[in-house]
């Protein structure tokens, strides 16, 4: 009996890696803003920048509105960018696949304007990100444990106001979310703007922050379930080959590029590293006694990427 359990269990797996080898990875920028709202360039012409550099999808973002773009050059996702505050408090949150926009909800505190504006993204069958918390030094984990139905948080933006850094990081803010249980996946986008204007400190340019997503194809169905159940990495220039957990492992398959070392950390509750290694691929046993583990893998350029 143990044989044949063996031999199914050897069986499923190997099915599952079959699937997996089927997936393709598709490049994808989920922030975006264009002369429609308070960018520089009209939309048509920012979709094909992003098609030219080799994206593959565009989620384009402008503030309270869908933008169309006819016969875009790559997978134009609609989207929006609920923009919401508080005083002195800018309140954003993305909404990705939605059909029509949503206004903003308004709300007396933080984590009542959050959670409204999240809960109607859930409402239009889109998926909800909530946006750089930083700006502006606008609410921190604290408010991010309350929110409910969150698919997506900001932890890496292109942007040059936005405090990724902090302290406290989004990053860590991230952490503070796995932590106490909640299934939050963070993105690396964008946030971009200026694309007539390519030099000096004060502007978000595009391709500096991305997510690289495994589906099946390339469309817009596709794309948005391999978001919602984390099948994709965050980066800032870092690229990956492959990504495999299994029920005792997590292997991270590094594509090296010029000349940069990598190390990978293998983070788990509290932000806690766990293991860290300059081996590629790099690979880590799972402890069966954590509530999570994220891998993040960092290069000699200061890029990094995150699983």
């Amino acid at each position: 009996m143990r044989i044949v359990i063996m031999m199914l269990f050897v069986t499923s797996a190997g099915l599952a890696q079959a699937q997996l080898a089927a997936k393709q990875w598709f490049r994808g920028n989920t922030h975006t803003h264009t002369f429609a709202s308070d960018g520089d360039t009209p939309a048509a012409e920012v979709a094909q920048w992003y098609a030219d550099q080799g994206y593959d999808f565009l989620v384009i973002t402008d503030h309270d509105l869908i933008t169309c773009v006819e016969n875009a050059p790559l997978l134009l996702i609609p989207g929006e960018e609920i923009t919401d505050r508080l005083p002195k408090k800018p309140l954003h949150v993305n909404a990705i696949g939605i059909d029509l926009p949503i206004p903003p909800q308004r709300g007396a505190t933080v984590v009542e304007v959050l959670q409204r504006n999240v809960s109607a993204v859930n409402r239009a069958g889109g998926i909800a990100a909530i946006n750089h918390p930083n700006f502006g030094w606008a609410f921190g984990s604290k408010e991010l444990l309350q929110i409910e139905g969150l698919t997506l948080l900001e932890i890496a933006s292109g942007h040059p106001y936005v405090n990724m850094a902090g302290p406290p990081s989004v990053e860590a803010m991230w952490d503070d979310l796995l932590t106490a249980g909640k299934r939050v996946w963070g993105i690396g986008a964008d946030d971009s703007h200026h694309f007539t204007r390519v030099w000096g400190t004060d502007i978000a340019p595009p391709g500096r922050a991305w997510i690289v997503v495994r589906a099946d194809r390339l469309d817009r169905d596709s794309i948005l379930a391999s978001i919602r159940r984390g099948d994709f990495y965050a980066s800032t220039g870092v690229e990956l080959s492959d990504y495999r957990v299994d029920p005792t492992s997590m292997t991270v398959t590094i594509k090296p590029k010029n000349l940069a070392h990598y190390r990978t950390q293998f983070i788990g509750p509290n932000g806690r590293k766990l293991h860290e290694t300059g081996d590629n691929p790099a690979t880590f046993t799972l402890p069966g006694d954590v509530a999570y583990i994220r891998a993040k893998v960092l290069d000699s350029n200061d890029r990094s990427a995150w699983l």
